[in-house]
């Protein structure tokens, strides 16, 4: 683990989780697994808070348990996982393909799992149900059935998954780490855990309550009234949590990008093809797999949505194209076609490597680094001729590259003594390691962005403070029917040089967010093809 992922992580549990379950994760991700009193003693907290940060952490599947190095007497030792902190950074876009895929019920069921960690699928038909009937008219609401009927097919898609049961340490978490989460949601287990996809039999009938602003206080002080709602629970609520399956979710964006590559390199038709034979070999191919699994033409044919009108000889052809196309997104083999996973991310990657010399360094520059990418080895008098430039600007370009670590030089002596007289000096670039440091260059930037976001919040605080409570008002006064005067008079509290710094701050912090997010989309085309191109070797 590097620097710049232990300081992205630092940033990110801080942001949603705190200072002091930043401290405790920081720790864990940097000593590996401890007992609980050795992280209350290293990191000077009170063992009580150290017990609710661990909580937290297992709950959302950041940390996990397990039996001591002593044996079945010993204590438990915690032990967190940097990449699954991480995945933080793609929430919202786990939630916005959720609302693309299955509308605002499917969002809010992702958004609910995300923030809580896991539910049971009861708590969350109820808590989605109650949020989309609060957003309706008077006299509408949300029936059960249908919040139910969403969370079938998140789960059908594996988009969704059951927490696997805690592995050989008990039925709960032992008694020195507080109440905790029912199951340790590490995707090792999950994957081999062979009920994850069942759904359970319940009985959910009945819509969504309205809660009005006056019953907040009461629910939020007590929890009376959820302690009431979990007493007549469902029977699923005896140990039957869900979880967002991570890796159903990269499959699908890496699906995506290649269909948007084939898009943009040949037609609407062909990506339209490709996206067909990956949507029905998403459920049957694992996300680690090369490729997918072989699919015939004839049931390619049969797939395809009827608006395309595509007869089979236009279909085989358009196949003939895509496996001798260079980018290599489709193969074959025998008589079955199949995708090249593994071929395409390394062709989005290369992709990704060259626009960034290109930003950085300038067109000229990215013509040399695309020709190292494809003639692997080159002398400088070659990259001159190849590339067609002047040799002191090539000189010049390619020392900058090399300085940067994006191109390698690679000796090659004539005799023993290592002469340079007697030595090739072959320029060469490695696509795995440059991969590796580019994305150690998106996660600093990423820290950045949330920095300078924190900073931002944190220097208008005193005026987004003052918004809320007047935005509550409002509500306030709105729910109880108030008269356009009195909403006037309080929407007037805030003045206009205010309204306009207000404007301004939210403006720069949606900017920092879509920075944030265009980044992550390079981060993870950068890991998928780095954890590819491991797992096939």
């Amino acid at each position: 683990m590097t620097v710049q992922e232990v300081r992205l992580c630092g940033l990110l549990l801080q942001e949603h989780f705190g200072e002091v379950v930043e401290k405790v994760g920081i720790h864990l991700l940097g000593s590996g697994a401890q007992i609980l009193r050795a992280i209350a003693h290293e990191t000077s907290t009170p063992l009580d808070l150290v017990k609710k940060s661990l909580c937290v952490l297992v709950q959302h599947g950041m940390c996990e348990f397990r039996r001591g190095r002593r044996g079945p007497g010993g204590a438990v030792e915690y032990h967190a996982s940097y990449e699954r902190v991480l995945r933080i950074l793609r929430y919202p876009r786990y939630i916005y393909t959720a609302k693309t895929l299955y509308g605002d019920t499917g969002e809010l069921i992702v958004e609910e799992v995300l923030q809580r960690g896991h539910m049971t699928m009861s708590d969350s038909v109820r808590t989605v149900a109650d949020r989309l009937t609060h957003n309706m008219e008077e006299g509408r609401s949300m029936e059960y059935s249908e919040v139910v009927s969403a969370f079938s097919k998140l789960v059908e898609t594996h988009f969704l998954q059951r927490c696997p049961p805690v592995a050989d340490v008990g039925t709960a978490l032992p008694a020195e780490a507080g109440p905790g989460a029912p199951a340790a949601p590490a995707p090792t287990l999950a994957e081999s855990h062979p009920d994850r996809y069942i759904l359970p039999h319940i009985n959910l009938t009945g819509r969504g309550k309205r809660r009005h602003p006056s019953d907040d206080s009461e629910v939020d002080s007590k929890g009376a009234k959820r302690a009431k709602m979990d007493a007549s629970a469902a029977s699923d609520d005896m140990g039957i949590y869900w979880q967002v399956n991570f890796d159903r979710f990269h499959q699908h964006f890496r699906d995506q990008a290649i269909v948007s590559a084939v898009a943009s390199k040949m037609d609407q038709t062909s990506s339209e093809i490709v996206r067909t034979m990956l949507r029905m070999s998403e459920v049957t191919t694992t996300p680690t797999a090369a490729c997918t699994q072989p699919l015939s033409a004839n049931e390619i044919f049969r797939a395809l949505p009827p608006s395309y009108s595509i007869t089979r000889p236009i279909l085989e052809q358009y196949l003939s194209l895509l496996v001798d196309d260079p980018m290599e997104f489709v193969g074959k083999s025998g008589e079955s076609g199949g995708g090249y996973l593994h071929k395409a991310l390394a062709s989005l990657a290369r992709a990704t490597l060259e626009s960034v010399v290109q930003e950085r360094f300038g067109s000229r520059s990215a013509r040399i680094f695309r020709l190292l990418l494809r003639k692997r080895h080159l002398e400088q008098k070659q990259v001159e001729d190849f590339a067609m430039i002047p040799a002191k600007e090539a000189k010049d370009m390619l020392y900058t590259l090399l300085s940067e670590n994006l191109v390698q030089l690679q000796e090659i002596p004539k005799t023993p003594d290592h002469a340079p007289s007697r030595t090739f000096y072959l320029y060469t670039v490695n696509p795995l390691p440059t991969a590796r440091l580019l994305l150690q260059h998106c996660y600093k930037a990423v820290g950045n962005l949330i920095e300078r976001r924190l900073y931002e919040t944190k220097e208008s605080k005193r005026l987004l403070e003052k918004s809320q409570r007047i935005e509550a008002i409002l509500a306030s006064l709105q729910a109880s029917g108030a008269e356009p005067s009195q909403l006037s008079e309080v929407e007037e509290m805030i003045t206009a040089p205010e309204r306009q710094q207000l404007q301004a701050l939210r403006n720069h912090v949606n900017k920092l967010d879509s920075s944030e997010n265009q980044v992550d989309e390079t981060i993870f085309l950068l890991e998928s093809y780095i954890s590819s191109t491991e797992t096939s070797r």
